[in-house]
């Protein structure tokens, strides 16, 4: 005859069994949102940038490669991880200031790996990872136009980028300072740089890392100069579809291991601190001291 103690392991031990194994089954079926979608179609597709160095743009043989892009590729390591898919298919589709929020609302991407103020605005629509980057918005301008201020650019055209808060920005100063400016604008940050580099702009006004990035691989980069005041300090985030914690989690809980490891540190001064393709330029940016905390004290929250 069995005593009664054993029977009593034995039934706890069954119910731990019987619980263990119902909660994989739960997690299994109660698996949603962007998560389902990538187990279901069996793809993860990250949108990328094509001109927005050194964070998403395309190198000599038009693969995406940048800043953003390595981290997006730790966040597949981690999604494949959690799906136990590790021969998880990982497309990219090209998105631009204007199409990234559309593209990511209506399902075409899953995952957006570009440079993209986290704003609150935003916010409304998609959803953030904690900062993996801190930026200034600034101008670059031609160093031979006495420009220095935004005072100097009244009744000059100034371009920014189609769907950027940079355009919110200098909209805010225009007023501010009570300047008159003729406003242009480009589809991505390559057609907005072109026109400060051709003359049809007196001025671009962007977050001031891009600018560096542009600057650094044009033609002649001791033509160029970014001037004036900050605009605004803003933090870049991954951007996601919003009200999706189980796929948060998997991003927030990949960028933070980065942090807490000192890994991201390696991957930012691959991008910022060494020289980068095509052509092999350096644009010698030190994490900035905003930066350092956004890493020290992860958060998403947005301005």
């Amino acid at each position: 005859m069995l005593s009664k103690t054993f029977l009593k392991i034995s039934a706890i031990a069954g119910i731990g069994v019987i619980t263990t194994a119902s909660m994989a089954n739960s997690q299994t079926k109660e698996l949603t949102g962007t998560l389902k979608k990538i187990k279901d179609s069996g793809v993860i597709v990250l949108g990328v940038r094509e001109s927005s160095i050194p964070f998403s743009y395309l190198n000599d043989q038009q693969k995406p490669i940048g800043y953003s892009i390595d981290l997006c590729m730790k966040v597949v390591d981690s999604v494949k991880k959690q799906l136990k898919m590790p021969k998880l298919e990982v497309k990219t589709n090209p998105v631009t200031s204007q199409t990234r929020i559309p593209l990511m609302t209506n399902g075409t991407i899953d995952l957006e790996c570009g440079s993209t103020t986290n704003s609150v605005e935003r916010q409304k629509q998609v959803a953030f990872s904690v900062a993996p980057f801190v930026t200034s918005v600034r101008m670059a301008v031609k160093k031979d136009s006495g420009i220095k201020n935004l005072s100097d650019l009244d009744g000059k055209a100034v371009v920014t980028t189609t769907g950027t808060t940079s355009d919110r920005y200098i909209k805010q100063n225009e007023k501010g300072q009570k300047i008159n400016v003729k406003n242009l604008y480009g589809k991505d940050h390559a057609e907005s740089f072109l026109m400060l580099e051709s003359g049809r702009a007196s001025a671009f006004v962007m977050d001031d890392v891009l600018l560096a990035g542009l600057i650094a691989q044009s033609k002649n980069p001791k033509a160029f100069a970014i001037v004036g005041p900050s605009l605004s300090v803003e933090p870049y985030g991954l951007m996601f579809r919003k009200n999706d914690p189980q796929f948060k989690a998997v991003v927030d809980n990949s960028l933070k291991n980065l942090m807490k490891t000192g890994e991201i540190n390696k991957i930012y001064a691959k991008w910022f601190t060494k020289p980068i393709p095509p052509k092999n330029v350096n644009l010698n940016l030190p994490m900035s001291p905003k930066l350092k905390e956004a890493i020290k004290n992860p958060t998403d929250k947005g301005v």
